[in-house]
């Protein structure tokens, strides 16, 4: 990568991790004289960042980003994944109304808590790798707790919960897929 595409990068993920912008500007500046010393001393900008950009990134923009912006935007992905899960219940078993039992309670939050644990590492795994993972996780999990708990009903949730639970992450979730497409150097991005 070249010195631009590296600051690039950066740049689009520390945006979406929401580092302020004379922050960002200070962050841009820094590592582009750190790269440009290296370049004049003969190292690689492999050699400043390391083999994986996002990771670098990320990990400048977790000691930036106050502890606040991070707890909410986990709370908020936490909603965003729960939200598609009881959708999916919703769609697959043709209900309004879904009755939650202990082993579909603890197989949700092993999900969430897993697609949460994935969000924070951020590993370079495909998308459909980390839900087969959480899956894997999750599933032995429910099954445990049905042998444990039984199958009584806990409460309902009607329909309207999954999309209510959607909303908090949805500006996120756009900002990771505009951030991946940059990164990717796709034309479509803004």
């Amino acid at each position: 990568m070249t010195n631009e595409q590296i600051l690039a990068t950066c740049r689009s993920n520390w945006e979406y991790r929401g580092v302020e912008d004379a922050a960002m500007r200070e962050m841009l500046d820094e590592l582009s004289a750190h790269l440009q010393d290296a370049q004049a001393a003969g190292r690689t900008a492999q050699d400043v960042v390391g083999p994986d950009v996002r990771a670098f990134a990320a990990a400048w923009a977790r000691e930036r980003t106050p502890f606040a912006h991070r707890a909410l935007r986990m709370l908020a992905m936490a909603a965003y994944v729960l939200g598609w899960l009881l959708l999916f219940l919703h769609l697959t078993r043709w209900t309004t109304r879904l009755d939650v039992t202990a082993a579909h309670g603890a197989f949700l939050v092993a999900v969430g808590a897993g697609r949460v644990a994935w969000e924070l590492r951020r590993g370079v795994m495909r998308l459909y790798q980390q839900w087969a993972l959480s899956l894997v996780v999750a599933l032995p999990v429910a099954i445990l707790t049905r042998w444990l708990a039984g199958d009584g009903v806990l409460f309902t949730l009607p329909l309207w919960v999954a999309p209510v639970l959607l909303l908090p992450g949805l500006p996120y979730a756009v900002c990771d897929v505009r951030a991946r497409r940059g990164a990717q150097g796709d034309p479509a991005r803004p």
